[in-house]
Protein backbone atom coordinates (compact mmCIF):
# COMPACT_ATOMS: atom_id res chain seq x y z
CA UNK A 1 0.00 0.00 0.00
CA UNK A 2 2.85 2.38 0.78
CA UNK A 3 4.33 1.67 -2.65
CA UNK A 4 1.10 1.58 -4.68
CA UNK A 5 -0.44 4.66 -3.05
CA UNK A 6 2.79 6.51 -2.29
CA UNK A 7 1.93 9.59 -4.39
CA UNK A 8 -1.46 10.10 -2.76
CA UNK A 9 -0.07 9.44 0.71
CA UNK A 10 2.63 12.06 0.14
CA UNK A 11 0.00 14.60 -0.89
CA UNK A 12 -2.10 13.84 2.20
CA UNK A 13 0.79 14.02 4.66
CA UNK A 14 3.11 16.58 3.06
CA UNK A 15 6.04 14.17 3.22
CA UNK A 16 7.25 11.07 1.42
CA UNK A 17 7.00 7.89 3.47
CA UNK A 18 9.83 5.52 2.62
CA UNK A 19 10.38 1.96 3.81
CA UNK A 20 13.92 1.81 5.20
CA UNK A 21 14.36 -1.65 6.75
CA UNK A 22 12.29 -4.78 7.40
CA UNK A 23 13.10 -7.40 10.06
CA UNK A 24 11.92 -10.93 9.24
CA UNK A 25 12.53 -14.45 10.56
CA UNK A 26 13.60 -15.91 7.22
CA UNK A 27 15.35 -14.19 4.33
CA UNK A 28 14.60 -17.06 1.94
CA UNK A 29 10.81 -17.00 2.27
CA UNK A 30 9.03 -15.88 -0.91
CA UNK A 31 6.97 -12.72 -0.50
CA UNK A 32 4.69 -10.77 -2.82
CA UNK A 33 6.33 -7.36 -2.38
CA UNK A 34 7.24 -4.42 -4.62
CA UNK A 35 10.41 -4.71 -6.71
CA UNK A 36 13.55 -3.94 -4.74
CA UNK A 37 11.94 -4.41 -1.35
CA UNK A 38 13.77 -7.70 -0.74
CA UNK A 39 17.02 -5.73 -0.42
CA UNK A 40 15.63 -4.13 2.76
CA UNK A 41 15.23 -7.42 4.65
CA UNK A 42 17.31 -8.33 7.68
CA UNK A 43 17.01 -10.87 10.47
CA UNK A 44 18.38 -8.35 13.00
CA UNK A 45 15.33 -6.62 14.50
CA UNK A 46 17.52 -4.62 16.90
CA UNK A 47 19.30 -3.06 13.92
CA UNK A 48 15.93 -1.82 12.64
CA UNK A 49 14.83 -0.13 15.88
CA UNK A 50 18.27 1.47 16.29
CA UNK A 51 18.55 2.66 12.68
CA UNK A 52 19.02 6.46 12.72
CA UNK A 53 17.14 6.77 9.40
CA UNK A 54 13.98 5.24 10.88
CA UNK A 55 11.34 7.62 12.26
CA UNK A 56 8.45 5.15 12.64
CA UNK A 57 8.69 1.50 13.71
CA UNK A 58 5.78 -0.72 12.62
CA UNK A 59 5.30 -3.92 14.62
CA UNK A 60 3.18 -6.78 13.28
CA UNK A 61 5.10 -9.68 14.88
CA UNK A 62 2.61 -10.41 17.65
CA UNK A 63 3.39 -12.04 20.97
CA UNK A 64 4.89 -10.58 24.14
CA UNK A 65 8.63 -11.16 23.89
CA UNK A 66 10.89 -10.22 22.20
CA UNK A 67 8.31 -7.73 20.89
CA UNK A 68 7.96 -5.75 24.11
CA UNK A 69 11.72 -5.32 24.45
CA UNK A 70 12.09 -4.25 20.83
CA UNK A 71 9.34 -1.64 21.06
CA UNK A 72 10.69 -0.22 24.31
CA UNK A 73 14.10 0.00 22.65
CA UNK A 74 12.57 1.76 19.65
CA UNK A 75 10.83 4.30 21.90
CA UNK A 76 14.05 4.83 23.89
CA UNK A 77 15.73 5.74 20.59
CA UNK A 78 13.01 8.32 19.93
CA UNK A 79 11.07 6.28 17.38
CA UNK A 80 7.31 6.50 16.98
CA UNK A 81 5.54 3.14 17.08
CA UNK A 82 2.60 1.70 15.13
CA UNK A 83 1.51 -1.73 16.37
CA UNK A 84 -1.20 -4.29 15.66
CA UNK A 85 -0.35 -6.30 18.78
CA UNK A 86 -3.52 -6.74 20.84
CA UNK A 87 -1.97 -9.31 23.19
CA UNK A 88 0.90 -7.03 24.21
CA UNK A 89 -1.28 -3.93 24.60
CA UNK A 90 -3.89 -5.81 26.65
CA UNK A 91 -1.34 -7.23 29.08
CA UNK A 92 1.69 -4.92 29.29
CA UNK A 93 0.48 -1.88 27.38
CA UNK A 94 1.14 0.41 30.37
CA UNK A 95 4.89 -0.13 29.96
CA UNK A 96 4.73 1.03 26.35
CA UNK A 97 2.43 4.01 26.93
CA UNK A 98 4.46 5.21 29.90
CA UNK A 99 7.68 4.95 27.87
CA UNK A 100 6.13 6.82 24.93
CA UNK A 101 4.85 9.56 27.26
CA UNK A 102 8.30 9.93 28.81
CA UNK A 103 9.98 10.28 25.39
CA UNK A 104 7.19 12.32 23.79
CA UNK A 105 6.67 9.83 20.96
CA UNK A 106 3.51 8.45 19.38
CA UNK A 107 2.12 4.96 19.98
CA UNK A 108 -0.73 4.13 17.58
CA UNK A 109 -2.67 0.85 17.49
CA UNK A 110 -5.77 1.07 15.29
CA UNK A 111 -5.12 -2.39 13.80
CA UNK A 112 -5.02 -4.09 17.23
CA UNK A 113 -8.83 -4.31 17.39
CA UNK A 114 -11.18 -5.20 14.52
CA UNK A 115 -8.55 -5.11 11.77
CA UNK A 116 -9.63 -2.70 9.06
CA UNK A 117 -12.61 -1.20 10.91
CA UNK A 118 -11.83 2.36 12.10
CA UNK A 119 -12.69 2.08 15.78
CA UNK A 120 -9.90 3.27 18.09
CA UNK A 121 -9.65 6.70 16.45
CA UNK A 122 -13.41 7.39 16.66
CA UNK A 123 -13.52 6.32 20.32
CA UNK A 124 -10.46 8.37 21.29
CA UNK A 125 -11.08 11.48 19.23
CA UNK A 126 -14.40 11.70 17.36
CA UNK A 127 -16.34 10.72 20.50
CA UNK A 128 -14.02 12.43 22.99
CA UNK A 129 -16.82 14.73 24.13
CA UNK A 130 -19.32 11.91 24.56
CA UNK A 131 -19.97 9.72 27.59
CA UNK A 132 -19.89 6.14 26.33
CA UNK A 133 -22.21 3.83 28.25
CA UNK A 134 -21.61 0.52 26.52
CA UNK A 135 -19.50 -1.12 23.83
CA UNK A 136 -20.72 -4.50 22.57
CA UNK A 137 -19.46 -6.33 19.55
CA UNK A 138 -18.33 -9.30 17.52
CA UNK A 139 -14.55 -8.92 17.37
CA UNK A 140 -13.42 -12.39 16.31
CA UNK A 141 -14.14 -13.52 12.77
CA UNK A 142 -13.26 -17.18 13.32
CA UNK A 143 -15.84 -17.76 16.03
CA UNK A 144 -18.44 -15.75 14.13
CA UNK A 145 -17.89 -17.98 11.08
CA UNK A 146 -18.29 -21.11 13.22
CA UNK A 147 -21.51 -19.87 14.85
CA UNK A 148 -22.85 -18.80 11.44
CA UNK A 149 -22.29 -22.31 10.08
CA UNK A 150 -23.95 -23.86 13.12
CA UNK A 151 -26.92 -21.52 12.66
CA UNK A 152 -27.32 -21.93 8.90
CA UNK A 153 -26.53 -25.62 8.52
CA UNK A 154 -27.53 -27.05 11.92
CA UNK A 155 -24.12 -28.70 12.40
CA UNK A 156 -22.33 -29.27 15.69
CA UNK A 157 -19.40 -27.14 16.86
CA UNK A 158 -16.73 -29.67 15.87
CA UNK A 159 -17.97 -29.84 12.27
CA UNK A 160 -18.12 -26.05 11.94
CA UNK A 161 -14.61 -25.72 13.41
CA UNK A 162 -13.29 -28.29 10.92
CA UNK A 163 -14.72 -26.25 8.04
CA UNK A 164 -13.16 -23.05 9.41
CA UNK A 165 -9.79 -24.82 9.63
CA UNK A 166 -10.17 -26.18 6.10
CA UNK A 167 -10.84 -22.68 4.74
CA UNK A 168 -7.87 -21.20 6.60
CA UNK A 169 -9.91 -19.01 8.94
CA UNK A 170 -8.19 -20.33 12.07
CA UNK A 171 -4.66 -20.13 13.42
CA UNK A 172 -2.64 -23.35 13.56
CA UNK A 173 -3.82 -23.55 17.19
CA UNK A 174 -7.38 -22.14 17.30
CA UNK A 175 -7.51 -22.05 21.12
CA UNK A 176 -7.09 -18.26 21.40
CA UNK A 177 -10.16 -17.79 19.21
CA UNK A 178 -12.58 -20.46 20.37
CA UNK A 179 -11.76 -20.10 24.08
CA UNK A 180 -12.18 -16.33 23.92
CA UNK A 181 -8.61 -15.17 24.64
CA UNK A 182 -8.38 -13.14 21.42
CA UNK A 183 -11.65 -11.21 21.90
CA UNK A 184 -10.86 -10.75 25.61
CA UNK A 185 -7.64 -8.90 24.73
CA UNK A 186 -9.57 -6.72 22.28
CA UNK A 187 -12.30 -6.09 24.86
CA UNK A 188 -9.69 -4.88 27.36
CA UNK A 189 -8.33 -2.39 24.82
CA UNK A 190 -11.81 -1.14 23.87
CA UNK A 191 -12.81 -0.71 27.52
CA UNK A 192 -9.61 1.18 28.28
CA UNK A 193 -10.28 3.66 25.49
CA UNK A 194 -14.07 3.95 25.87
CA UNK A 195 -14.00 4.50 29.62
CA UNK A 196 -10.54 6.11 30.03
CA UNK A 197 -9.55 3.37 32.49
CA UNK A 198 -6.67 0.94 32.72
CA UNK A 199 -8.21 -2.44 31.83
CA UNK A 200 -6.00 -5.47 31.19
CA UNK A 201 -6.88 -8.85 29.72
CA UNK A 202 -6.92 -10.44 33.17
CA UNK A 203 -9.81 -8.14 34.16
CA UNK A 204 -12.05 -9.60 31.45
CA UNK A 205 -14.44 -12.42 32.30
CA UNK A 206 -14.08 -14.99 29.52
CA UNK A 207 -16.04 -17.92 28.12
CA UNK A 208 -15.52 -19.57 24.73
CA UNK A 209 -17.90 -21.25 22.30
CA UNK A 210 -16.76 -24.89 22.52
CA UNK A 211 -19.75 -25.88 24.68
CA UNK A 212 -22.39 -24.37 22.36
CA UNK A 213 -24.47 -27.16 20.82
CA UNK A 214 -26.66 -27.42 17.74
CA UNK A 215 -29.59 -27.79 20.14
CA UNK A 216 -28.77 -24.42 21.74
CA UNK A 217 -28.70 -22.81 18.31
CA UNK A 218 -32.01 -24.46 17.37
CA UNK A 219 -33.77 -23.33 20.55
CA UNK A 220 -32.41 -19.81 20.07
CA UNK A 221 -33.87 -19.68 16.55
CA UNK A 222 -37.26 -20.91 17.77
CA UNK A 223 -37.25 -18.19 20.44
CA UNK A 224 -36.29 -15.43 17.98
CA UNK A 225 -32.61 -15.16 18.90
CA UNK A 226 -29.21 -15.61 17.28
CA UNK A 227 -26.14 -16.88 19.17
CA UNK A 228 -22.97 -14.77 18.96
CA UNK A 229 -19.68 -14.58 20.85
CA UNK A 230 -19.85 -11.05 22.25
CA UNK A 231 -17.28 -8.74 23.79
CA UNK A 232 -19.13 -6.41 26.16
CA UNK A 233 -17.77 -3.43 28.10
CA UNK A 234 -20.04 -1.27 30.26
CA UNK A 235 -19.63 1.58 32.72
CA UNK A 236 -22.14 2.09 35.50
CA UNK A 237 -21.82 4.18 38.68
CA UNK A 238 -18.15 4.78 37.93
CA UNK A 239 -17.36 1.06 37.70
CA UNK A 240 -16.29 -0.81 34.58
CA UNK A 241 -17.49 -4.32 33.70
CA UNK A 242 -15.88 -6.23 30.83
CA UNK A 243 -16.79 -9.72 29.64
CA UNK A 244 -16.54 -12.06 26.66
CA UNK A 245 -18.99 -14.93 26.31
CA UNK A 246 -21.54 -16.54 23.98
CA UNK A 247 -24.92 -14.82 24.14
CA UNK A 248 -28.33 -14.96 22.54
CA UNK A 249 -29.35 -11.65 20.98
CA UNK A 250 -32.73 -10.81 19.42
CA UNK A 251 -32.90 -11.29 15.66
CA UNK A 252 -33.96 -7.63 15.44
CA UNK A 253 -30.64 -6.44 16.91
CA UNK A 254 -28.12 -5.16 14.30
CA UNK A 255 -25.42 -7.54 15.54
CA UNK A 256 -27.64 -10.56 14.78
CA UNK A 257 -27.21 -9.96 11.04
CA UNK A 258 -23.39 -9.98 11.16
CA UNK A 259 -22.52 -13.25 9.43
CA UNK A 260 -19.52 -15.30 8.31
CA UNK A 261 -16.12 -13.94 9.42
CA UNK A 262 -17.17 -10.29 9.62
CA UNK A 263 -16.81 -8.10 12.71
CA UNK A 264 -19.06 -5.39 14.11
CA UNK A 265 -18.97 -3.21 17.22
CA UNK A 266 -22.05 -1.51 18.68
CA UNK A 267 -21.44 1.69 20.69
CA UNK A 268 -24.00 3.41 22.92
CA UNK A 269 -23.53 6.98 24.12
CA UNK A 270 -25.57 9.51 26.08
CA UNK A 271 -25.95 11.97 23.22
CA UNK A 272 -24.91 10.17 20.05
CA UNK A 273 -27.27 7.29 20.76
CA UNK A 274 -26.37 4.04 19.01
CA UNK A 275 -23.59 3.57 16.46
CA UNK A 276 -22.34 0.42 14.73
CA UNK A 277 -18.94 -0.09 13.11
CA UNK A 278 -18.99 -3.00 10.66
CA UNK A 279 -16.56 -4.69 8.29
CA UNK A 280 -13.68 -7.11 7.94
CA UNK A 281 -11.83 -7.50 11.20
CA UNK A 282 -8.86 -9.55 10.00
CA UNK A 283 -6.70 -10.34 6.99
CA UNK A 284 -3.71 -8.67 5.40
CA UNK A 285 -5.66 -6.09 3.41
CA UNK A 286 -7.95 -4.75 6.15
CA UNK A 287 -5.19 -4.84 8.80
CA UNK A 288 -2.77 -3.16 6.41
CA UNK A 289 -5.27 -0.37 5.81
CA UNK A 290 -5.37 0.46 9.53
CA UNK A 291 -1.59 0.21 9.87
CA UNK A 292 -1.01 2.59 6.95
CA UNK A 293 -3.63 4.96 8.36
CA UNK A 294 -1.68 5.08 11.62
CA UNK A 295 1.59 5.67 9.74
CA UNK A 296 -0.02 8.63 7.95
CA UNK A 297 -1.28 10.10 11.24
CA UNK A 298 2.15 9.76 12.86
CA UNK A 299 3.83 11.33 9.81
CA UNK A 300 1.49 14.32 10.05
CA UNK A 301 2.37 14.70 13.73
CA UNK A 302 6.09 14.61 12.94
CA UNK A 303 5.69 17.33 10.31
CA UNK A 304 3.55 19.55 12.54
CA UNK A 305 5.70 19.00 15.60
CA UNK A 306 2.70 17.71 17.52
CA UNK A 307 1.83 14.44 19.17
CA UNK A 308 -1.19 12.18 18.91
CA UNK A 309 -3.57 11.07 21.63
CA UNK A 310 -2.20 8.13 23.62
CA UNK A 311 -4.13 5.58 25.65
CA UNK A 312 -6.32 8.14 27.51
CA UNK A 313 -6.28 5.62 30.39
CA UNK A 314 -6.06 8.31 33.06
CA UNK A 315 -8.94 7.31 35.37
CA UNK A 316 -8.69 4.89 38.28
CA UNK A 317 -11.94 2.95 38.04
CA UNK A 318 -13.02 -0.17 39.88
CA UNK A 319 -13.40 -3.30 37.73
CA UNK A 320 -16.55 -5.24 38.54
CA UNK A 321 -16.32 -8.99 38.97
CA UNK A 322 -18.65 -11.23 36.98
CA UNK A 323 -20.67 -11.94 40.15
CA UNK A 324 -21.71 -8.28 40.33
CA UNK A 325 -22.71 -8.02 36.65
CA UNK A 326 -26.29 -8.18 35.37
CA UNK A 327 -27.79 -10.02 32.40
CA UNK A 328 -30.74 -12.05 31.24
CA UNK A 329 -30.19 -15.79 31.00
CA UNK A 330 -31.23 -18.77 28.88
CA UNK A 331 -31.31 -22.04 30.83
CA UNK A 332 -32.01 -25.52 29.44
CA UNK A 333 -32.96 -28.15 32.02
CA UNK A 334 -33.58 -31.86 31.72
CA UNK A 335 -36.20 -32.76 34.32
CA UNK A 336 -38.43 -35.64 35.39
CA UNK A 337 -41.74 -35.44 33.54
CA UNK A 338 -44.09 -35.52 36.53
CA UNK A 339 -46.40 -33.17 38.45
CA UNK A 340 -44.80 -30.54 40.70
CA UNK A 341 -41.54 -30.23 38.81
CA UNK A 342 -42.23 -26.75 37.44
CA UNK A 343 -43.22 -25.51 40.89
CA UNK A 344 -39.97 -26.83 42.43
CA UNK A 345 -37.90 -25.23 39.69
CA UNK A 346 -39.74 -21.90 39.99
CA UNK A 347 -39.15 -21.94 43.76
CA UNK A 348 -35.39 -22.32 43.22
CA UNK A 349 -35.42 -19.25 41.00
CA UNK A 350 -37.64 -17.21 43.29
CA UNK A 351 -35.73 -17.80 46.50
CA UNK A 352 -32.55 -16.49 44.83
CA UNK A 353 -34.11 -13.36 43.36
CA UNK A 354 -34.17 -14.45 39.72
CA UNK A 355 -37.44 -13.82 37.89
CA UNK A 356 -38.53 -16.10 35.02
CA UNK A 357 -39.65 -14.24 31.91
CA UNK A 358 -40.75 -17.24 29.84
CA UNK A 359 -40.74 -21.02 30.05
CA UNK A 360 -41.30 -23.66 27.42
CA UNK A 361 -41.58 -27.39 28.09
CA UNK A 362 -41.10 -30.33 25.77
CA UNK A 363 -41.74 -33.89 26.99
CA UNK A 364 -40.11 -37.07 25.81
CA UNK A 365 -40.81 -40.29 27.71
CA UNK A 366 -40.09 -40.07 31.41
CA UNK A 367 -38.10 -36.85 30.97
CA UNK A 368 -38.86 -33.38 29.75
CA UNK A 369 -36.87 -30.32 28.81
CA UNK A 370 -37.52 -26.87 30.23
CA UNK A 371 -36.33 -23.94 28.15
CA UNK A 372 -36.30 -20.81 30.31
CA UNK A 373 -35.49 -17.13 29.74
CA UNK A 374 -35.07 -14.97 32.84
CA UNK A 375 -35.55 -11.29 33.40
CA UNK A 376 -32.39 -9.27 33.97
CA UNK A 377 -30.69 -10.56 37.13
CA UNK A 378 -27.36 -10.40 38.92
CA UNK A 379 -24.84 -13.14 38.13
CA UNK A 380 -24.47 -14.03 41.81
CA UNK A 381 -28.20 -14.75 42.02
CA UNK A 382 -28.10 -16.84 38.88
CA UNK A 383 -25.22 -18.94 40.19
CA UNK A 384 -27.07 -19.49 43.48
CA UNK A 385 -30.10 -20.58 41.46
CA UNK A 386 -28.03 -23.09 39.52
CA UNK A 387 -26.67 -24.55 42.77
CA UNK A 388 -30.23 -24.90 44.05
CA UNK A 389 -31.35 -26.58 40.82
CA UNK A 390 -28.52 -29.11 41.03
CA UNK A 391 -29.76 -30.15 44.46
CA UNK A 392 -33.28 -30.92 43.20
CA UNK A 393 -33.99 -34.58 42.53
CA UNK A 394 -36.48 -33.48 39.85
CA UNK A 395 -33.65 -31.90 37.80
CA UNK A 396 -31.59 -34.57 36.06
CA UNK A 397 -29.27 -32.21 34.19
CA UNK A 398 -28.55 -28.52 33.62
CA UNK A 399 -27.93 -28.94 29.90
CA UNK A 400 -27.03 -25.36 29.04
CA UNK A 401 -26.75 -21.84 30.45
CA UNK A 402 -26.23 -18.81 28.22
CA UNK A 403 -26.60 -15.09 28.67
CA UNK A 404 -29.17 -13.09 26.71
CA UNK A 405 -28.14 -9.59 25.57
CA UNK A 406 -29.71 -6.75 23.66
CA UNK A 407 -33.15 -7.16 25.17
CA UNK A 408 -34.00 -5.67 28.56
CA UNK A 409 -32.04 -2.60 29.58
Amino acid sequence: MLADNGGEIEQRTGAKIETVAIAVRSLSKERDVPKGTDALYTTDAHAVVRNPDVDIVVEVMGGIEPTRGLLLEAIEHGKHVVTANKELLATLGKDLFDAADAKGTDLYFEAAVAGGIPLIHPLKESLAGERIRKVMGIVNGTTNFILTRMDEEGVEFSDALAEAERLGYTELDPTADIEGFDPAAKAAILASIAFNARVVAGDVYREGIANITAQDIAFAKRLGYTVKLLAIAEEEDGEVAVRVHPAMIPNTHPLASVRENLNAVFVEGDHVGELMFYGRGAGGGPTGTSVVGDIVDVARNIISGGRGVGCTCYADKHIRTIEAMYSQYYILLNVADKPGVLAAVAHAFGENGVSIKSVWQEGFGDEAQLVMITHRAQEAGLQATLRALRSLEEVTKIASVMRVEGGEG
